[in-house]
C-alpha cells in the first residue's frame, strides 16, 4: 500500500523499516524537529528520521503537522501509519487520506490510553501486556481497534525492555494490519469505554520512591520508571557523606516479612536488601550521580555499604 508514515521516536522506528520491507511504499515519513541531545546538546535526527535517510525515505519535520499542506503531503497515500509521533493529528488530516490513520500502541486497548502505558503495566504489576493497531478518531486512543498481539512481563523486565520488544511486536503486526486492511474483508471493532484506564504521563515527581511501601510495590516502581525519569534515591553513607542514587533494577525479598524493630523504612539490612514497609528490596543495577549503570554489588564494594546507612526519599534528603 502507498503510506504516509507519522513517528519520532525509537517505538516508531522498526515499524517504518518493516513496512518498507514487507513492500509497502513509504511516500513520505513526518516527524518532530530534531532537538539537542546529549550533554554537548548537539543536534540529532530523531529516531525515524534517522531510518527514513537510511531507506531513502522523503523526510519532513515538523512542530504541527496539522498546518502542512496536507493534500499535497497526504493526497496520494492510502494510509496513514502513526507511532510514537507526540502531535494530536486533526480531523482535516485524517479525511485527507483515504484509510484514515492508524495507530501503533503500547498496551491492550481500552486499557492504558493514554502516554505512558507501558510503564504503568510494569508499576501497576500487570503480568501481561502487549500491542494494539487502532484506527485513528477524535478522541484520545478510542478509535477501533483493527488488531491486538498479547505478551508477558518478566519479573525483572524494565520499561526500556518492555518498550522496545513492544516496537518489534508492533512493527510486526503492524505489517499484517495492512494485509488485512487491504484484503477488505475485515472491519475494525469498536472498544469498550466502560473498560477503558487511564495511563497519564509521568514527571519527574514519580521518581520519589516511598520506602514505607511494601517491597513488590517498589520493585514494580523501579523497574517501570527506568530509564526515565527513574527511580531515585539519596544514599545516605555511615561516613556522612551522600549521593543521588538511581535504581534500575531489584527484586523482592522476603516479600511478607514485617519491618524489624531496629530498622526504618530505607534502611539497609546485614545482607545488603533494602528495608521496606512489608519485606525488603534487593537491588541489582544502580547508576550512581554522575557516573554509569553498574551492579549493586560493585557499588556496595566500593562504597562499603553496611547498616546505619539509607536510602532517602529525595523529598527528606
Amino acid at each position: 500500500m502507498r503510506l504516509a508514515f507519522l513517528g519520532t521516536g525509537d517505538f516508531a522506528a522498526p515499524a517504518l523499516r518493516a513496512l518498507v520491507e514487507a513492500g509497502h511504499q513509504a511516500l513520505v515519513a513526518i516527524s518532530q524537529p530534531d532537538r539537542p541531545a546529549g550533554r554537548g546538546r548537539a543536534v540529532r535526527p530523531t529516531p525515524v528520521h534517522a531510518v527514513a535517510d537510511e531507506l531513502g525515505v522523503t523526510h519532513v519535520q515538523t512542530a504541527d503537522v496539522n498546518a502542512l499542506d496536507l493534500q499535497a503531503t497526504f493526497g496520494a497515500a492510502q494510509v496513514g501509519v502513526v507511532a510514537a509521533f507526540g502531535q494530536k493529528i486533526g480531523q482535516t488530516l485524517l479525511d485527507t487520506i483515504p484509510s484514515g490513520c492508524i495507530n501503533i500502541h503500547g498496551s491492550l486497548l481500552p486499557r492504558y490510553r493514554g502516554a505512558a502505558p507501558i510503564q504503568r503495566a510494569i508499576i501497576n504489576g500487570d503480568e501481561k501486556t502487549g500491542v494494539t493497531i487502532f484506527q485513528l478518531d477524535r478522541d484520545w486512543d478510542s478509535g477501533a481497534v483493527w488488531t491486538q498481539r498479547e505478551t508477558s512481563i518478566a519479573e525483572t523486565e524494565t520499561a526500556d525492555e518492555l518498550h522496545d520488544r513492544l516496537a518489534q511486536i508492533g512493527a510486526a503486526l503492524v505489517v499484517e494490519t495492512l494485509t488485512i486492511m487491504a484484503a477488505g474483508q475485515t472491519r475494525p471493532h469498536h472498544q469498550d469505554p466502560a473498560a477503558a484506564t487511564r495511563a497519564r504521563k509521568l514527571s519527574r515527581a514519580d521518581g520519589i520512591v516511598d520506602w514505607t511501601q511494601t517491597a513488590r510495590l517498589i520493585v514494580r516502581r523501579i523497574h517501570g520508571l527506568w530509564s526515565w525519569p527513574v527511580a531515585t534515591c539519596t544514599f545516605a553513607s555511615h561516613s556522612g557523606k551522600r549521593e543521588r542514587v538511581q535504581l534500575a533494577r531489584a527484586e523482592v525479598a522476603d516479600p511478607g516479612a514485617g519491618p524489624r524493630a531496629e530498622l526504618v523504612p530505607g534502611a539497609f539490612c546485614e545482607d545488603g536488601t533494602v528495608q521496606a514497609g512489608t519485606g525488603r528490596v534487593r537491588l541489582l543495577e544502580v547508576k550512581p550521580a554522575g557516573g554509569k549503570l553498574m551492579s549493586f554489588e560493585a557499588f556496595a564494594r566500593g562504597r562499603q555499604v553496611q547498616p546505619p546507612d539509607r536510602l532517602l526519599p529525595l523529598e527528606a534528603s
